[in-house]
């Protein structure tokens, strides 16, 4: 005998003016008055309403779909959230002290100054009548947890990839088992943590204390510590100013006088920003730019493949026909930049066309709204969750390329090859 196929649950669509009257009949229950109802809501669609402010504890939410909400400073506390879908919401401030969030997906969601003390993350999902898979992981991939309280937290197995979480505090947390690669963890505290079986591959650990890290066993290959990764840049045997002065000699010259600038190896976070320095056709293989202030900089024709960008700013940078080959700009802020093709030579056969290349580059939750992309490589780059609204993508290559929930909204895209998204978000966050 066949076993029955298991059936999606259904979920209803309520109105903001339903979830107000639930919310005042669940005050009236707080309050211990008369006609008083705890909030119990199941497989039901929130996507885009709002709950700021408001008081929730002890209230239950089941499978629900709560993409795009504001649920800044509203207060969860020993609420329930099991396997709901929290994705992209506004949880700014929000207190979740000893909630259960078993399952929930939380990914590229905002959690900045978030109370998760002693709240349950592991492992959730149910089956049978509700349809839901049992085994999902919290989900917290791209959330920004900066400063939120996290102390006492189960989050054995939880997934923080790529997560900001800077200033977070983790003091005597769960964290066995738990996927935190790539995460901006910059002067986390992790006292008392348990950690057996985490991963921190790629993560940023500056102003961390190392030692139970490493005495745990973990995995912090290619991680950004407060020890340099390379070649510092007090080894440089001129100070960066002249050699960047020098380099635009060489550049004016066609190459005829002093040299090209070549940073490849060196971390360069000491340095903190280049603004709007002029640093056309340079040289930078396997740099760490991570965190920089890098605004309007000019960076035409230059050779940077597998440098570290994340969390940089390049607002209305020039990067034209320059290659990025495996570069990681995971979070960094793009809007505006010029990352179009350039010609070169004297015409005819003369000529060399040199798209923007960002082959296997990692570009996961980043800002590239009203980029400039014409004919741009981004053969096998993982986009996910990209915001390229209003973009020129006109000709550029995506084989290969993860489009996950990548936002294409009025982005122009005649010519272009292999567009295809997947999980694309379809509601506007109301976070104002």
């Amino acid at each position: 005998m066949s076993e029955s196929p298991q059936t999606t649950p259904e979920i209803e669509k309520i109105t903001q003016d339903q979830l107000n009257a639930m919310v005042e009949l669940h005050k009236r229950f707080l309050d211990g008055r008369i006609g008083g109802r705890r909030a119990t809501l199941k497989n039901t669609d929130l996507t885009g309403l709002s709950l700021k402010g408001r008081d929730l504890r002890q209230a239950c939410f089941m499978g629900c779909a709560m993409m795009g909400m504001n649920l800044s400073k509203a207060n969860f506390q020993e609420a329930s959230l099991y396997a709901c879908d929290l994705s992209r919401s506004n949880l700014d401030k929000t207190n979740f002290v000893r909630a259960d969030l078993r399952g929930a997906k939380i990914e590229n969601a905002s959690l900045e100054g978030a109370d998760m003390s002693k709240a349950d993350l592991r492992i959730g999902g149910i089956s049978g009548e509700s349809g839901y898979n049992p085994g999902e992981v919290v989900n917290f991939r791209g959330a920004n947890l900066s400063g939120a309280k996290l102390s006492g937290t189960v989050a054995s197995n939880a997934d923080f990839s790529d997560a900001i979480m800077v200033g977070a505090s983790m003091t005597g947390a769960d964290l066995r088992g738990a996927k935190l690669e790539g995460a901006d963890m910059s002067k986390v505290d992790f006292g008392g943590a348990q950690l057996m079986g985490a991963t921190m591959k790629s993560a940023i650990l500056t102003g961390v204390k190392m030692d139970m890290i490493r005495n745990a066993g973990i995995d912090v290959s290619d991680a950004i510590t407060d020890d340099n990764l390379g070649l510092s840049i007090t080894d440089l045997d001129e100070p960066i100013e002249k050699l960047i002065e020098r380099h635009r000699i060489w550049v004016e010259s066609s190459g005829a006088k002093e040299r090209q600038l070549d940073l490849s190896g060196y971390d360069l976070r000491q340095l903190k920003t280049l603004k709007m320095e002029k640093m056309t056709a340079i040289k930078a293989l396997n740099a760490k730019f991570f965190g920089m202030n890098l605004y309007k900089i000019e960076l035409q024709s230059s050779t940077l493949d597998n440098s570290d960008f994340r969390n940089c700013d390049f607002e209305e940078a020039d990067l034209r026909g320059s290659s990025f080959s495996g570069a990681n700009f995971s979070h960094a802020k793009m809007r505006g930049i010029l990352a179009g093709p350039l010609m070169f030579g004297g015409g005819g056969a003369t000529t060399r066309f040199s798209p923007c290349n960002f082959e296997g580059a990692k570009l996961r939750y980043v800002d590239l709204t009203g980029a400039m992309l014409k004919s741009a490589n981004f053969k096998n780059a993982d986009l996910r969750y990209a915001d390229l609204s209003g973009a020129d993508l006109r000709d550029a290559d995506f084989t290969g390329a993860d489009l996950t929930g990548t936002i294409l909204d009025d982005s122009q895209t005649a010519g272009a090859i292999a567009l295809t998204q997947t999980d694309r978000p379809v509601f506007q966050i109301p976070w104002e």
